[in-house]
This record gives structure tokens, sequence and C-alpha cells, in this order.
């Protein structure tokens, strides 16, 4: 068996490879290391509102119970909302149960440690090494409590003073607007919520914020989630845009973790391009530390060469945003992204926000009055092919010296005017092959020649 944990916390498909029985086991597990030394330890769980979640949700907190642990449960939420309640309330955890923009089927565990931070792999490794040992379970008094929200403080947990009435639902989207810093009313946005996470506390933040809001996919009903919709799915923002006339789009999905945005005319902006308009006003306003962005290897070579322009530094990591955020939380950088839309404001959340994203998005729109379009025109994407190539090792591929030659000879003929990157995936056995120039011709041609190279090994 391989490692259970992902990039991104726990994944499968629902009552099958990820049944209860293994979310009762794992959350357990996660509660005996991360609540190890505090007496009555508090987690936080929440959900996306696919249907199996009830059922692992269910699970959950039954496993962190039987460890001892309060549970404070805040149903259907954002991935990132349960990260900062988790930081929030001084939990020793958290848990949100989501496959974020997996169709239905699929479901997932995603940990949060103390201060609502993503677990390292260390940590993963020793809450798989319990998952086969005999539980350690208290009795009597020593059972966890299920507190909802408004009861939490009959149960003599120290929440603050200012928070005491407002639901946990309130007090995220509160966050969300003090964290935007600027008026957007006059502007008009779509949101497209997925049928997901978000589909009333993000058409509600942006209404906080003074923006006129029309959402669509914000009717969940547990099996609709990710359903052609979302941002994997574009199509539904784009054509609403065109039709109301709004100032742009703003696409989540399914947990609301990531965001893609469309502006007036119906273009994409993918994450790149938000990369780039949000690194240019923290640049404006000085709080873009050491004037430095971090993004992933999989980042458009226009963004380099936009950044680079502007002076500003591009550090690249792996992909996976748990990679941009290891780098963000080492090196004290204010912001870091990925091409797919996770966007981490390390001084708003540990974790991407799409609907911050959205929200710090418009609010540059409405510091300057410029339209998406021309904030986003900064970025000049580069030509780019990706090959996925079947192969049966993807080691002996990577330390192939045929392919290295290969690859070599390809940068020395692109010199300056492109990039190419070899990554094996990380679930299946292919090679990725991607190829950027600025002659769309020359990429296709080098990335179907490496490809070829690549399955002839």
């Amino acid at each position: 068996m391989g490692r259970l944990f992902g990039t991104d916390g726990v994944r499968g498909l629902a009552n099958e490879s990820l049944s209860p029985e293994l979310a009762l086991r794992i959350s357990g597990a996660a509660a005996q290391i991360l609540s190890r030394g505090k007496k009555r330890a508090l987690a936080v769980v929440g959900r996306d509102p696919r249907a199996s979640g009830e059922m692992l949700e269910a699970a959950v907190i039954a496993g962190l119970t039987a460890a001892g642990v309060n549970v404070l449960s805040v149903g259907v939420l954002p991935t990132p909302a349960v990260a900062y309640l988790t930081g929030l309330y001084d939990a020793c955890l958290g848990v949100m149960i989501s496959a974020s923009h997996n169709p239905m089927p699929d479901n997932g565990i995603k940990i949060f440690a103390a201060g609502g931070h993503k677990l390292d792999d260390e940590i993963e490794d020793r809450i798989e090494a319990l998952l086969d040992e005999t539980p350690l379970r208290p009795t009597g008094a020593g059972i966890g409590r299920v507190l909802g929200a408004s009861g939490a403080r009959d149960h003599g947990l120290v929440i603050p003073e200012q928070y005491s009435v407002a639901s946990t639902h309130e007090r995220y989207v509160e966050h969300l607007v003090e964290a935007t810093g600027q008026d957007l009313s006059g502007l008009t946005v779509v949101v497209d919520c997925a049928h997901g996470a978000a589909a009333e506390v993000g058409p509600a933040a942006f209404r906080e914020a003074g923006a006129t809001v029309i959402a669509i996919n914000a009717e969940p009903d547990g099996l609709n989630i990710n359903d052609r919709c979302g941002s994997t799915h574009l199509d539904q923002v784009r054509a609403a845009v065109l039709e109301h006339g709004a100032d742009l789009g703003l696409a989540l999905d399914g947990d609301a973790d990531r965001c893609l945005a469309v502006d007036a005319t119906g273009a994409v902006v993918d994450g790149d391009g938000i990369l780039a308009v949000l690194a240019l006003a923290m640049q404006a306003e000085g709080t873009l530390i050491e004037d430095t962005l971090v993004a992933t290897v999989m980042s458009n070579l226009g963004l380099h060469i936009a950044m680079r322009e502007a002076g500003i530094k591009l550090l690249t990591t792996a992909v996976g945003d748990r990679y941009v955020l290891e780098e963000l939380r080492r090196s004290g950088y204010a912001l870091g992204g990925e091409q797919s839309g996770h966007m981490i404001f390390p001084a708003f959340g540990t974790t991407g926000d799409g609907i911050l994203t959205g929200l710090k998005l418009m609010a540059r729109m409405a510091q300057t009055r410029r339209s998406l379009a021309d904030l986003a025109s900064v970025l000049r994407t580069v030509p780019q092919v990706l090959i996925n190539v079947p192969v049966s090792d993807k080691a002996v591929v990577a330390a192939s010296p045929e392919v290295l030659e290969a690859v070599l000879e390809a940068e020395r003929e692109l010199g300056d005017s492109g990039r190419i990157l070899l990554r094996p995936s990380g679930t299946e056995q292919l090679v990725r092959v991607m190829v950027e120039a600025t002659d769309p011709a020359q990429a296709q041609q080098l990335a179907e020649d490496l490809a070829k190279q690549v399955a002839s090994v």
C-alpha cells in the first residue's frame, strides 16, 4: 500500500477507498498526535455539501470525541473558513471533509494543525503509523463533547468576546470583508459557487463588501457539486458575465480554496493573471515583502517576464499549494499561488482562499478604477504545449541519459525564448512534457519530439 496522504490530505471514492471506518481511524489518530499534552482539546470540523460528507462527518466526529477531543461542528463552510476558525478558537486541530474540485462520488479529509496550518510530511507519517494500533480511548467524563457554535461557551471553551453572538459563518464573512480593505460599491460580479461549500458565504461576503452580486450554481443538493460548473468548467460564468453586463466573473471550486476569473469580455484570467495583478497591487502599496512572489514551476513563462519587468522576484516551488505554503512560511513572503487558482495571503489566512482572492482582485479594480482586462494585460502569456506520456516506470525516465540529452538540446534551441519542464505525475504512471516558446509551432514540435523520446525509454 502506498502513502495514504497525498498533496492535499486523504482523498478517494467515498464509501469505498475512503470509508467511514477509515475516516474514524484517521481522525482518532490525528487527535492523538495533535492534541497531546492538552487536557481538553478542541477540534473544528466542517465539510462541503456533497452527500457523502454527512456520513464521513459523523465518522470523523466519532473518532475525535472517542479520543477525548471536543468538537465544534461548523457545518458546510469552505476549507479556508475551517482553517481560519481553527486558529480563531485556538483549536488543536481542524478537519475539513471535502474533495475540492473532484466530482461528487469522491470525498476527502484535510487536517489542519493548531493555528490552521496544513500538516507537514512528518506529522502525516506519524498519523499513518498510528492507524493500525489500538487507539487510546477515555471513558466517562473523558469522552469528547460535540458542540454547536452557539453552545460552545456553555462548555467552558474560550471564545473571544467580540465573537460571542455571531455565527461561525458570519465570523468568517466579517474576516473576509475586513481583509478586503476596500469598498466594492459600483462593481457587479458573477460568482459561480460550483454548488459547493461557498454557496451561502461566498455571495454574502461580496455583498457585504458592497458589490452587486449575481450568484450562479449556488443550490447544492449533495449531488451536483462541481457538476459542469465552477473553476473547472468556465462556460457558465463566462455566459453569465456577458448576459448581465457584469464587470467580472469569479469561479470557485467545491471547497472554495481556489478561484479563477473572467473579465467583462468573457476572457479567462487564470491563476497566473490573478497573481500578476495582485503582486503589482501589493508592490504599489508596499506590502509585497522583499518584492517577492512565490509560484510553482507550472506558472507560465509570461508571469516570469512580467514580474521581472516590474522588478519583482519570482520564486518557484514544486507543484502543489502545500509547497507554496511551505516557502511562504519559511521565508516570510506575503503572496503566493498557483496557475490553477490557489492564492495564499499569509497575513489573512493559512491556506488558499478563493473568496478572498476574488475580493482582493475586485479591491484592486475599485482602487484603480481600471477594468480587469486592463489590469491583467500586464501578463502576456507565452504559448504552452503540454503532453502527457504514459510510461512503465517514471523513475527510469527521470534517470535516462537519452532523455536528459534531448532536453538539453531542446533548451539550447530555445535559448531565452522558451522553457521546458518534464514532470512525473504524482498519481499516475505518466510523465508530463511541457514546452513554452514564443513561437507556437516551435513549442508544438519540440514537445512532440520530447514526448517521443520519453515514450521510447
